[in-house]
């Protein structure tokens, strides 16, 4: 599989690596988030162990296609996913924030070859859309 054919998922553990929020008093930055949200493209076994691993509360749907198999296998195809449905419904204030971002047609084509420069254009698109807010 080429790499711009690849999934966004295999990104996490790179992306949950680089987490660092700043305490607003004295010690070290925050590096594990409470939860992490994501829709039904990231049901998989290995994002659900790697949050697990790390003591991450999943908040993942589990597409129908899955539950009917689960369903199906009955004992066998294990229990089902537990999830915070009202945290899951504030999910939406994500998407569309991404949605804004992708306005910006060098972010939502990706144009830039080099990371930092991506992230540069991201971090701008984004300071530019929540001033126009």
């Amino acid at each position: 599989m080429a790499p711009g054919q690849g999934h966004d998922g295999k990104m996490l553990p790179d992306l949950l690596d680089e987490i660092r929020v700043p305490r607003s008093g004295p010690g070290r930055p925050r590096t594990t988030p409470d939860k992490v949200l994501g829709d039904k493209a990231y049901p998989w076994r290995a994002t659900r162990t790697l949050l697990r691993a790390r003591g991450i509360i999943a908040v993942i749907l589990e597409p129908r296609d899955q539950r009917a198999n689960r369903i199906r296998r009955g004992r066998r195809g294990g229990r089902p996913v537990n999830y915070d449905r009202d945290t899951y419904k504030g999910r939406n204030v994500v998407e569309r924030s991404f949605v804004r971002l992708k306005q910006w047609r060098a972010l939502a084509t990706r144009y830039d070859k080099l990371a930092i420069v991506y992230r540069t254009a991201a971090v701008l698109a984004a300071v530019i859309t929540w001033l126009h807010l």
